[in-house]
């Protein structure tokens, strides 16, 4: 069974940093497409779909991100200890919102190729966590 467990989300002041943890088991290794999306206050009502897209990164090291993180925003990932990092500098306001760390493989341990994270497809990935508010004050 797969399981995604964030942490490491909490309350900032605007320019501060903070760094999210998603601690994966079950199918979920190096070989799978993991990612970090966001939901923004007011887009609860839209699920899945009202989540954007912030880094994707794939069995390659193939990292993409979203365009209002970039320069930002690091995404990363730990083999060894199966877990996905985002470590985010500079926040800011619209920083806020509920983050979730998602994946993506094949059973049989085929390599899984992440879509770029800001691409419309890209909240079609398998798994989600169940979430990590950050909450960023001016």
């Amino acid at each position: 069974r797969v399981k995604l467990v964030e942490s490491g989300g909490g309350s900032v002041e605007a320019g501060g940093s903070l760094t999210l943890s998603c601690a994966a088991s079950g199918y979920v290794n190096s070989r799978s497409c993991m990612a970090w999306f966001r939901q923004v206050p007011g887009k609860e009502r839209e699920g899945v779909a009202g989540r954007e897209g912030i880094a994707a990164i794939d069995t390659e090291d193939i990292i993409t991100y979203g365009d209002s993180v970039k320069g930002r925003f690091t995404i990363s990932r730990d083999n060894a200890k199966n877990t996905l990092f985002l470590h985010m500098n500079n926040l800011k306001p619209e920083d806020t919102g509920v983050y979730y760390c998602a994946a993506d493989f094949f059973p049989d341990g085929r390599a899984s190729f992440c879509p770029p994270v800001s691409h419309p497809d890209a909240t079609e990935i398998g798994y989600w966590g169940q979430g990590t508010q950050v909450t960023v004050s001016p």
